[in-house]
């Protein structure tokens, strides 16, 4: 999906000559924390709730603000991944959409981008989720892949990443099933360390019930 494809229709765009106040009013009426500024519909920069609430004059106009609006935007043409990860770095709440030459063609909101990555991750999919934790050095797909199928099971969907304090990979695996016991117990027959599962309900209550039978049994 590209940027493009996922612009909003109703977010709208500030000018320099708005007032503060006007800037104000807009964000609250649309639940959002920063907009877009445009004049000649190219892209100005983005102007933030924060700096508007600091604004010694809330009638002085946007473009006359401390300091340059910071001109933080995405490709018409790129991946909407790319949007993600402005909105992270920013943190921003809407992200400008910009085509050659700085022509502004609409925002995408955070919502949208929510829904994206859903649809990425399959997690509107049915199905059970495992975590699984190892060194980055031990990831293979091929292998986990080939103990799912032994379950008569499928992966829709993987995704990793590195935890830079622990220096750990963590593996989050979507199955094609909620039935994840069998799954769950071949990763641990082959050395995998589970770190988390959501699935089959009846699995993960019987294990709770035999952690807390041993509980009793060691305070006894």
């Amino acid at each position: 999906m590209l940027n493009k494809e996922i612009i909003s229709t109703s977010i709208p765009s500030l000018s320099p000559d708005d007032p503060v106040f006007q800037a104000l009013d807009i964000m609250a009426d649309f639940h959002v924390s920063n907009l877009a500024v445009v004049n000649d519909e190219k892209l100005i920069g983005i102007v933030m709730e924060a700096d508007l609430l600091n604004a010694p004059d809330e009638s002085l106009p946007i473009g006359q603000l401390p300091g340059q609006l910071p001109k933080v935007a995405v490709h018409a043409n790129a991946h909407f991944i790319e949007a993600v990860q402005r909105a992270n770095e920013y943190n921003l709440s809407v992200i400008p959409v910009i085509e050659k030459e700085e022509l502004y063609v609409g925002s995408i909101t955070t919502a949208d981008l929510l829904q994206q990555l859903g649809k990425l991750t399959g997690i509107n999919e049915p199905g059970g989720i495992i975590v699984l934790e190892m060194e980055q050095i031990n990831f293979s797909f091929s292998e986990l892949s080939k103990l799912v199928e032994t379950n008569d099971a499928h992966i829709v969907q993987l995704n990793s990443y590195m935890d830079n304090q622990s220096k750990m990979f963590y593996v989050t695996i979507k199955i094609n099933k909620f039935e994840i016991a069998d799954i769950i117990a071949t990763f641990q027959r082959y050395d995998y360390v589970v770190k988390y599962f959501f699935g089959e309900e009846l699995y993960e209550n019987d294990l709770r019930s035999n952690y807390e039978h041993l509980m009793n049994y060691l305070n006894i």
